[in-house]
Formats: structure tokens, C-alpha cells, sequence
């Protein structure tokens, strides 16, 4: 069982997947027998999705900005920084001084391409203040947790009633 619990944990620090994963699949395993407790495979997954943020938030800029003229990946990481740069500005514009709403609902309803890892990233190319960002990355996190975890249940609710 320690075991689900990790598939839990490590599945939500995946980027593109993070939390919009672990919770579908703590359900699945749930509803497939296994004996886990939701309410606890909800902290981990939190957990395991926080865990990078601040790797991310001190990071990755850097990472970005050292390999933007290599050979190899100077292409991409220097278009990651400019869309991460074109982005910010464009949020920050729209926000103004509500950058910390706008990332906490960036962060907060589980489309594609959005989350943790994004939203910190962004953070971080915006200069926000880390203690700032991060609150409104673990807000964001929860509520996309509990979005998830209500579509979920509605899902897997409707298919144990029809089967």
C-alpha cells in the first residue's frame, strides 16, 4: 500500500501532470480495491506537487538563462524565456497589482499547460516575491486538488452506478 501511496506522491510532481493526476489516480486505485485513504492521498499529492517550487522558483531562470546561447538548447530556452517574459508581461499588465489573484487562478483551475510548475516559473520571471508566489502556488494547488478530486468522484461515481 506505501506503495500507491508514492505513485501518488511522485506522480504529482510530473510536470504537465502534477495534481490534475495524482488525484484521478489515487480515485482509480480506490475504486479498483485498494484500500487508500483519500483524504490522505490529497496531502501527499500536494505535497509531492510543492516539493519542486522552490527548485523551480531559484532555478530554473537560471538553467534558462545558461543555456540560452548553447549549441544545442539555446534555441529552445531561449524561447521558453521569451514566452515566459511575453506571458508575465502580459499577465502583469492585465493584473496590475492583482498578480498574486491572477497567479493563484492560473495555477488554480486544471487546464492544460497550467500548475505548479508553470505558474512558478512565471513567478519567477516576473521578479514576484517568493513568499507571495508560493502562497498563491499552494492556494492554486489545493483548489485545482479539489476541483479534480469533485470531477473525479462525479465521473467514477456515475460509472460505479452504471456498472
Amino acid at each position: 500500500m506505501l506503495k500507491k501511496y508514492l505513485w501518488v506522491f511522485f506522480i504529482s510532481m510530473v510536470p504537465l501532470i502534477e495534481i490534475r493526476g495524482a488525484i484521478p489516480y489515487a480515485l482509480a486505485q480506490i475504486e479498483l480495491g485498494n484500500e487508500l485513504n483519500f483524504p490522505l492521498c490529497c496531502a501527499i499529492a500536494i505535497l509531492g506537487n510543492m516539493l519542486p517550487v522552490p527548485f523551480i522558483y531559484f532555478f530554473a531562470r537560471k538553467v534558462l538563462e545558461w543555456g540560452k546561447d548553447k549549441p544545442i538548447i539555446g534555441k529552445f530556452f531561449s524561447w521558453c524565456l521569451e514566452k515566459g517574459h511575453k506571458g508575465g508581461a502580459k499577465l502583469q499588465e492585465k493584473a496590475g497589482k492583482g498578480i498574486f489573484w491572477a497567479l493563484f487562478l492560473f495555477v488554480g483551475i486544471p487546464l492544460p499547460g497550467t500548475g505548479a510548475w508553470t505558474g512558478t516559473l512565471a513567478a519567477s520571471i516576473l521578479d514576484m516575491d517568493f513568499k507571495k508566489s508560493v502562497l498563491a502556488v499552494i492556494a492554486g494547488v489545493i483548489s485545482a486538488g479539489i476541483i479534480v478530486g469533485l470531477i473525479c468522484t462525479g465521473v467514477f461515481g456515475a460509472l460505479n452506478f452504471l456498472l
